[in-house]
């Protein structure tokens, strides 16, 4: 049987999502309690994508196939049982066969937290602690230059020669948080995004805010396709998996 199911990780102890030789991520830790569950035969997942170290979900998707007979509600019991405190699922669903966690994605949004004001440790590994102004009227006018489908080939770190850069932008906004003044939420939804492409962004409005670049070096910056002309990437601290929607999920959920 195919689970999807839903749940949020706090990435401050892992080295990301994805399963990598030696180190501790998410993707080992939900695949060992799926393991367990289904007889110790290996399962795998496959999820809607990859965070980097110390990036947080707070929805985050991904199917599985289970061999025993158990129900979506006994899943989620039995998966959070074998899990740390900092990995829960939220909730566990039966789909179909053919339904796919990650290439049955509709759009996902992503927030960048930033603290302008004075340090604040118990917050250090969820808020940038950038702790100086920004020019943020700038940086609202420059995140405009983002939005719309671009090849985004100069926010990629990884792979400059990456095959297909192409994604499409729905919205991009800066917003004060309402519960502390000296503090930003940067948002992104769109229908996909690359390894490092919102860190990347949300350094080069950082730039923008710091009065190093302006809003016509974002529009120059997208269209060189040249991540040498863009330069810093925004710290893991601070950003989110906020939500992940689907095309028609309620027809791929059997009852």
């Amino acid at each position: 049987m195919r689970f999807l199911i839903k749940f949020s990780y706090d990435g401050t102890n892992y080295a990301g999502f994805q399963r990598q030789p030696n180190l501790n991520t998410i993707q080992e830790c939900l695949e060992n309690a799926a393991t367990k569950i289904n007889n110790n035969k290996k399962v795998g997942i496959t999820s809607t994508g990859r965070t980097d170290k110390g990036v947080h979900a707070r929805c985050q998707y991904a199917h599985l196939n289970i061999d025993v007979e158990i129900t979506p509600h006994k899943l989620k019991r039995a998966l959070n049982s074998n899990l740390p405190d900092d990995i829960y699922i939220i909730e566990a669903y039966h789909v179909k066969d053919n339904f796919h966690a990650r290439y049955n994605v509709h759009n996902k949004t992503y927030k960048y937290y930033i603290n302008l004001g004075e340090y604040n440790p118990t917050e250090r590994n969820y808020v940038f602690q950038y702790n100086y102004k920004l020019n943020i009227k700038a940086m609202k006018k420059a995140i405009k230059y983002l939005i719309g489908t671009h090849d985004f080939r100069a926010f990629v770190t990884e792979n400059s020669i990456k095959d297909n850069c192409i994604r499409t932008i729905e919205k991009a906004y800066i917003k004060k948080d309402k519960s502390d003044k000296n503090k930003y939420i940067i948002t992104f939804t769109g229908d996909g995004f690359m390894r490092y492409q919102v860190r990347n962004m949300v350094g080069l409005l950082i730039r923008v805010g710091e009065n190093k670049k302006t809003s016509l070096d974002v529009e120059k910056i997208l269209e060189s396709k040249s991540r040498k002309e863009n330069g810093l990437t925004a710290p893991p601290e601070g950003l989110f998996l906020e939500n992940v929607i689907y095309k028609n999920l309620e027809y791929s959920i059997i009852k």
